[in-house]
């Protein structure tokens, strides 16, 4: 007798279903792989971009840091009114500068200009200082005017915050009408150095500018240690600061961009 042998198989509709099954189970395992992958990546963009901003924070920090300096008044042309020289503009100098104090300012002119520094406006509109208290006013070049250009260096501390005002009050404040006159707004910075705190000296009378190693004692005291030794400024430091901080904005930019196409 012949025996059929009867084989059993799985009917077409549930084998279907196996491979449905099989495949969704690909597709949330794939779904998962691609899940996990950018979270990986996210992960290690925050921290770069954590690392970008910190080193960015840093540089800020340093950057603000500098030491004392010195601006030579209207740099090249010197200190004198626009009738001697059509091309000073002592406003123009000033814009973009950062004055702080135990800054110095150079006033390079000759005996027939003087240097008047005040803290009153009413005395610097009027380009007058004969009425002036001796409190908020100092003639830095004392001695009657003489018609000579004979050289002079007279170099000027920044000892008190907020709005110092400068012109020349020769000839009844002509030179000052005409154009001999700035004024600035120095701030706190890192603070007087101890040997400034002490009460500035009696007005000097005018310096050889063949004799400028006179010229800070007869600023200061001696014992300070005199900033003109670190080198003049004739950049703006606010420029100088706004250009760093411009270059750290495109490092971090780049910085990112880099990080993000790499993941």
């Amino acid at each position: 007798m012949i025996r059929k042998l009867h084989t059993h198989s799985l009917p077409p509709s549930s084998l279907l279903s196996s491979q449905t099954l099989l495949s969704q189970i690909s597709k949330e395992k794939k779904k998962t792989e691609r899940k996990k992958k950018p979270k990986k990546n996210m992960e290690k963009i925050s921290i770069s971009i954590l690392m970008l901003i910190s080193c960015f924070v840093l540089a800020m920090r340093f950057e603000g840091v500098h030491g004392y300096k010195n601006y030579t008044v209207g740099d090249s042309h010197g200190w004198y009114d626009n009738l001697k020289d059509p091309k000073v503009n002592y406003q123009k100098w000033v814009a973009g500068k950062n004055f702080s104090l135990g800054d110095f300012l150079i006033f390079n002119t000759d005996k027939n200009h003087t240097v008047v520094q005040t803290y009153n406006l009413t005395i610097y509109k009027h380009c007058d200082y004969n009425n002036a208290d001796s409190d908020d006013t100092i003639d830095w070049s004392a001695g009657e005017p003489e018609v000579s250009t004979e050289a002079v260096t007279m170099a000027v501390p920044l000892v008190k915050e907020g709005l110092n005002y400068f012109f020349s009050g020769n000839y009844d404040g002509e030179q000052c009408k005409h154009g001999q006159h700035f004024k600035i707004n120095v701030t706190h910075g890192q603070g007087l150095p101890e040997s400034l705190k002490s009460p500035v000296p009696d007005s000097p009378a005018p310096n050889s500018a063949d004799n400028s190693d006179n010229v800070p004692d007869t600023v200061i005291p001696s014992n300070f240690d005199n900033p003109i030794n670190g080198g003049d400024v004739k950049a703006t430091s606010g420029a100088a600061g706004r250009n760093v901080r411009i270059g750290l904005v495109v490092f971090v930019f780049f910085g990112i961009l880099v990080v993000s196409m790499s993941g």
